[in-house]
């Protein structure tokens, strides 16, 4: 980077102009992160199992499982609910496993309601709640219509 301009090579055998190459590989450039995330947090590449249906059905959930979490992190985790601001945050699954995920509850029943009690610190209560409350009002990135209907 030097001044407000950054460089960069790129070395290719495709025989397109300069702008459409760059157009192109610009957009790859965070697909390098996206499958080390499915390696490392979601063991894409760690199980084999010894039918090949069976793989593939563990990879298929896999792949559910990180396309449910990239909905959440769009629709639900966003920078303003924790710190005023509205740059988007991208968490990966260990950060949120021990963000979210892993926090010490019990259910508890006050008349016909049950209630879901945390065991959070004050200061996580706001940001937590923010999360609560923004989760109830997102609007998905796509509408569902019925195939059948009776």
């Amino acid at each position: 980077m030097l001044g407000e301009y950054r460089f960069a090579a790129l070395v290719t055998d495709q025989d397109f102009p300069a702008q459409a190459l760059w157009r192109l590989y610009r957009g790859r450039a965070d697909c390098e992160n996206r499958i080390k995330e499915l390696k490392y947090d979601f063991a894409a590449d760690s199980f084999c199992l010894n039918d090949f249906w069976a793989t593939e059905a563990c990879l298929n959930i896999a792949m559910l499982a990180y396309h449910l979490m990239s909905l959440f992190r769009q629709a639900v985790l966003k920078a303003a609910v924790a710190t005023g601001t509205t740059k988007d945050v991208h968490h990966t699954l260990k950060t949120l496993r021990y963000k979210l995920f892993a926090k010490a509850g019990y259910l508890t029943c006050e008349g016909r309601k049950d209630i879901l009690k945390l065991a959070l610190a004050m200061h996580k209560r706001e940001w937590f709640t923010g999360l609560w409350d923004r989760s109830k009002t997102f609007a998905l990135p796509l509408h569902f219509s019925p195939v059948f209907t009776p």
